[in-house]
């Protein structure tokens, strides 16, 4: 076949995999089941910090409200720096790059990634106090943001450079290692939450500063154990000519890194004003909202441990000019999409109202949320395409087609939706919204991967997964 190469990577570093061999659904599998605790760790962290914050009272609560939203956009920055370290490495690998070419380039990324982060920290601590209270923060919630803004903008560059060095593990097919260093820094976090927030057993009483201390530390030590683990391996170290071509890398990084750090900002922004639409509604609307979206986020990790899987794959197959495969595995991951989507609709179909009255407070707030579990869970599929896809386009330097597919989902269809159902038919019309998002914007993703070479998918056709024998 004219688009299968012979495979030329040639893996020489302890825990390097080639992705290049074997069948598809294996590489992804291998690369995408240890992510799903790695994401699941990491997301249980900001479960963590928001309860036993919110033992503190309403103002701590308050607070972390403001917070989060500002933070998970900020740390778009350390995803994007991340798809562009793997796109560019991954490729790399594929091609068969030399070992001292591979480490200069891993070591131009964490430079690079060092650098933008600690101009964002700069500008986060600078910019923090009108930011929040341009978002209407009053003084008591301003003197709490005060207390935790600080140390987590010093937290910040070990969070960019641990997810960096997480990328470097990924491109050469290790994924465990990088899901293993995700969920270690989200077990010393959440441990230290409860020690250094109440000041228990001979820790200082830090309040919401301790919950920024506990982040802080568990990125350090985070950061700088992936550091030595892949110096140890021999995937980051002291190479000739350092310098070499670090201009070159640096417009690799950025032309994947930049719109990636952007697209994966749109949907904490995005969701922001999707809330304002719900707050029409009611508080009981908000609160149901906020319930469900929690759950949400926890049905969608094993999608979301899919999008981060795929990059390697995908990033290494086309740099070792195995085309095929790329589209194979591509075509794959929308299948798994579509086959645990229908999964996670059947369950919520099911169970919504039960799972529902597990983090909703009251009887509406409980109504409000199993309504929207019930009807969206039938469209997460349709997420589940967009994210894999835009992973999938980032890992072959296509940032800006998956950049153009978060915006178009966000802001030509969620958010104007919502906002029409909010006040033409109430919560009903905002799940409604949500729905017709997931839908056009997942079968947009797999017009986008035709698009970039990614599929050879005819939507039109029945069944729309070819064999590929022949890739793998």
């Amino acid at each position: 076949m004219p688009d299968q190469a012979e495979n030329t990577a040639n893996p020489s570093a302890k825990g390097e995999r080639d992705l290049t061999e074997g069948p598809v659904w294996r590489a992804l599998t291998v690369m995408s089941a240890p992510m799903s605790f790695g994401i699941l760790a990491v997301l249980s962290v900001g479960l963590a910090d928001a309860y036993f914050l919110g033992q503190l009272g309403e103002t701590e609560l308050a607070a972390v409200g403001f917070i989060y939203p500002v933070t998970a956009a900020v740390t778009s920055l350390s995803i994007g720096m991340s798809a562009g370290a793997n796109s560019a490495l991954s490729q790399g690998v594929g091609r068969g790059d030399d070992g001292e070419a591979t480490r200069r380039l891993g070591l131009h990324a964490i430079g690079i990634g060092l650098a933008a982060a600690l101009i964002m920290a700069a500008l986060f601590y600078l910019a923090y106090p009108r930011l929040f209270a341009a978002m209407g923060a009053d003084d008591t919630a301003a003197e709490r943001i005060a207390e935790y803004a600080p140390v987590w903008a010093l937290s910040f560059p070990f969070l960019v450079l641990m997810m960096i060095t997480n990328a470097v593990f990924r491109s050469h097919g290790d994924s465990l290692t990088s899901a293993l260093l995700m969920s270690l820094q989200a077990v010393i976090n959440i441990g230290l939450d409860p020690l250094l927030i109440f000041g228990m057993w001979g820790f200082p009483e830090m309040g919401m500063q301790g919950a920024a201390v506990a982040t802080l530390i568990g990125r350090a030590v985070g950061a700088v154990l992936a550091v030595y683990i892949a110096w140890r391996r021999g995937l980051l170290g002291w190479c000739g000519g350092l310098f070499d071509g670090l201009w070159a890398s640096t417009v690799k990084i950025f032309r994947v890194g930049g719109p990636a750090a952007f697209s994966n900002a749109i949907n904490p922004a995005g969701m922001a004003l999707v809330t304002a639409a719900v707050a029409t509604v009611g508080e009981a609307a908000v609160a149901g909202f906020g319930a469900a979206t929690r759950v949400q986020a926890v049905a969608l990790v094993p999608l979301m441990a899919m999008s981060a899987g795929i990059g390697p794959v995908v990033g290494q197959n086309w740099g070792a000019q195995a085309k095929d495969r790329a589209r194979g595995a591509m075509e794959a991951a929308f299948l798994f999409c579509l086959g645990y989507g229908a999964l996670v609709a059947a369950v919520l179909m099911l169970f919504a109202e039960p799972i529902a009255g597990l983090l909703a407070a009251g009887e509406q707030d409980s109504a409000y949320a199993a309504t929207y579990l019930r009807y969206v869970g039938l469209s997460m599929f349709g997420y589940g395409m967009v994210v894999t896809a835009n992973a999938a386009m980032n890992a072959r330097d296509k940032a800006l087609w998956s950049m153009g597919l978060s915006l178009s989902r966000i802001f030509v269809l969620y958010l104007p939706l919502a906002w029409l159902g909010a006040l033409t038919l109430g919560f009903p019309g905002i799940v409604a919204a949500a729905v017709a998002a997931n839908v056009i914007a997942g079968w947009a993703a797999v017009i986008a991967a035709r698009g970039t070479g990614l599929s050879t998918l005819n939507i039109g056709r029945i069944p729309f997964i070819k064999s590929h024998q022949t890739a793998v």
